[in-house]
């Protein structure tokens, strides 16, 4: 029987949460457009082009950029 390929790749490192706690705490310290900056940035890295899926660092670090900014609304 034929197998997927395993399109994980051996960089695709997952954060953990003590990773996260900290990034977290960094963006609280950071501005409000420089927080933006980085919502957009993470935002562009998530997209997917030509069928390209995302890492999963790239939707934890969109997700903690997207959680500092709901907080501050």
């Amino acid at each position: 029987m034929a197998r997927r390929p395993d399109r994980r790749s051996d960089n695709d490192d997952i954060l953990s949460k003590n990773d996260l706690k900290q990034m977290g705490e960094g963006l609280s310290r950071l501005s409000v457009d420089a927080v933006l900056q980085a919502y957009h940035s993470a935002y562009a890295r998530c997209r997917m082009v030509n069928d390209r899926v995302p890492t999963a660092r790239s939707i934890q670090e969109l997700v903690q950029v997207w959680k500092q900014l709901w907080k501050w609304r």
